[in-house]
């Protein structure tokens, strides 16, 4: 019910604004969409979607696997047709394929998307396809569209009830239905129509951000082939995925897909750039502004000495951290600890050389999850001799230490970490998770100095704040320790437990003028949130057992 509500208290406000510019009758100059809501009104719908899915745990918060979404998002964000429109990827936990864009700049990828992928470019793809439905606004105008068609149609609708009312008779009934059943289905039809076109718009401008971006431009028409193909195999009486559903997929698309490829191609120029170990070459649009630096060889005679590129200031092609990101989702996303055995021996079954090194780490972190640390710490401390400077299999492997009875050397391997990647966020909330389990004071305080840093940062990261509040209450400060789970519930979808800790944690004398400030700052903040649930009818469920 709860999603329900909330879901029709958006529609609602998106359609409130709609009503009266229609009564204005003034001219339709273009699209009028931007005027529905303002950035901060989008946003924040956004961010109430977000902490809602986390409320219901759709959501996957991971520090390594949002750290990689994150960055692969960015880069494809600033090289979209908006680069200081703001967004925020989050993954989802569920096995079907799927992605979708929302309002604030606000994307999310399913896990099962990453799992099917069978490299980043096809995920980049799919995000820079998202990201052109942010960009041209796409909610804000299928809102607009939908009330613009409904008027007329509905009328329409009206006039031939009535007139089948008026003729009487047993087929009276009929007919009324049928004129209802075919207004309906009209609009029903418009809404798929502009959907279409949505996503041909999406699909034209999402590829020019991919080859901006330095991924392969023929990753989004095999990605839809491959969908394609899901699709035809379901055909028997299984479930379609849901990207096919909301992202329909059709031989004209992807032909489309792939014109739009070779295009790119004819309008980029071939660069050979040295890298460690021999060279890269890779496809460069010549108009690209980051084209600068003349460490880079230059194959093109065509392309002038002034735009030259540099392997140290613009990334190419992928992040390099793939296939463990989606090793790692495999592992975080999977039902049960028997399922994710059973699904490791169908890979090794089915692969000659059996699991690769990033399956292997998979493996050896569902062991880790599985009550089985030093089984997990023998087979990560084997997989970092063949990559030492592999960030995720490091993590896992000072974690395995310290929960198979060895905390000195995780803690220290952690140390060394920590020097290695100085604010990292990964980095310092694994190692905080790890001296919570250790438990006790020093462990608290020193997980507290080392998350201080980055509080200014993060507001509205509930791993974090919740992380940093068992360590404040660890280190016996309380009044942080209080502060922070307030901020935690809140993220996490729970607006009206985080009002009452908050109101508690007011009362508490200890709490200085400036503690006393921030805190009756954010009950303001909170309150009108608590007060529209009220006033929707939607109550905790937490708080209503109590």
């Amino acid at each position: 019910m709860r999603p329900l509500l909330l879901s029709a208290a958006l529609t609602l406000a998106l359609a409130a604004p709609l009503a009266s510019a229609q009564d204005s009758k003034l001219p339709d100059i273009g699209s009028s969409a931007g005027e529905l809501l303002t950035p901060a009104r989008q946003a924040e719908y956004g961010g109430m979607m977000l902490r809602e899915l986390r409320n219901y745990g759709f959501l996957l918060d991971d520090p390594l696997v949002d750290d990689w979404l994150q960055t692969m998002g960015a880069r494809l964000g600033s090289n979209s047709a908006q680069p200081r429109q703001s967004y925020t990827f989050f993954m989802l936990r569920d096995r079907q394929i799927n992605a979708f864009a929302t309002l604030g700049g606000y994307v999310g990828v399913n896990a099962g998307l990453v799992l099917t992928a069978e490299r980043e470019d096809e995920v980049a793809a799919v995000l820079s396809h998202e990201i052109a439905h942010v960009t041209q606004q796409h909610v804000l105008r299928g809102v607009e569209r939908a009330q613009r068609d409904q008027i007329p149609i509905l009328l329409g609708m009206l006039a031939a009830v009535v007139a089948a009312q008026q003729a009487g008779g047993n087929s009276s009934g009929d007919a009324t239905m049928a004129a209802i059943t075919s207004g309906m289905g009209l609009m029903q039809q418009r809404q798929i129509n502009y959907t279409r076109s949505n996503e041909s718009e999406a699909d034209r401008l999402g590829i020019r951000t991919l080859a901006r971006s330095g991924y392969d431009v023929d990753a989004m028409a095999g990605f839809f082939e491959r969908m394609s193909a899901s699709m035809r195999g379901n055909a028997g009486g299984y479930s379609v995925p849901d990207f096919l559903q909301t992202h329909p997929v059709n031989t004209t698309r992807i032909s489309e897909a792939k014109a739009r490829a070779e295009q790119m191609k004819k309008d980029t120029v071939l660069l050979t750039t040295e890298v460690p170990g021999g060279v890269r070459q890779e496809r460069v649009d010549p108009a690209d502004p980051a084209l600068s630096d003349p460490l880079v060889r230059r194959t093109n005679p065509l392309l002038p000495s002034s735009m030259q590129i540099s392997v140290n200031s613009l990334s190419r092609g992928g992040t390099g951290q793939f296939e463990w990101a989606r090793e790692r989702l495999r592992v975080l996303s999977a039902d049960t600890p028997g399922e994710l055995a059973t699904e490791y021996q169908n890979l090794q079954r089915a692969q000659k050389s059996g699991l690769n090194d990033a399956q292997r780490y998979g493996l050896a972190l569902a062991r880790l999850r599985n009550s089985g640390a030093a089984e997990a710490r023998r087979d990560l401390t084997e997989l970092l001799k063949d990559h030492p400077d592999n960030l995720w299999v490091a993590l896992a492997l000072a974690e395995s230490e310290s929960r198979s009875g060895q905390p000195a050397q995780a803690n220290a391997r952690f140390d060394a970490l920590l020097r290695q990647h100085p604010g990292s966020r990964p980095v310092a909330l694994t190692y905080a998770e790890i001296l919570n389990e250790q438990g006790g004071r020093e462990a608290g305080q020193r997980a507290q100095a080392m998350l201080r840093p980055l509080l200014s940062q993060s507001g509205n990261d509930p791993v974090f704040q919740q992380r940093y509040a068992r360590a404040s209450e660890l280190a016996g400060d309380t009044l942080r320790a209080s502060e922070a789970y307030a901020e935690a519930a809140f993220l996490n979808g729970r607006p009206e437990q985080a009002l009452m800790q908050l109101q508690a944690l007011k009362k508490q004398p200890a709490l200085d003028y400036v503690g006393r400030a921030r805190v009756d700052a954010r009950i303001e903040s909170i309150t009108p949130t608590v007060l529209e649930m009220r006033r929707q009818g939607i109550n905790d469920p937490e708080l209503e057992r109590r």
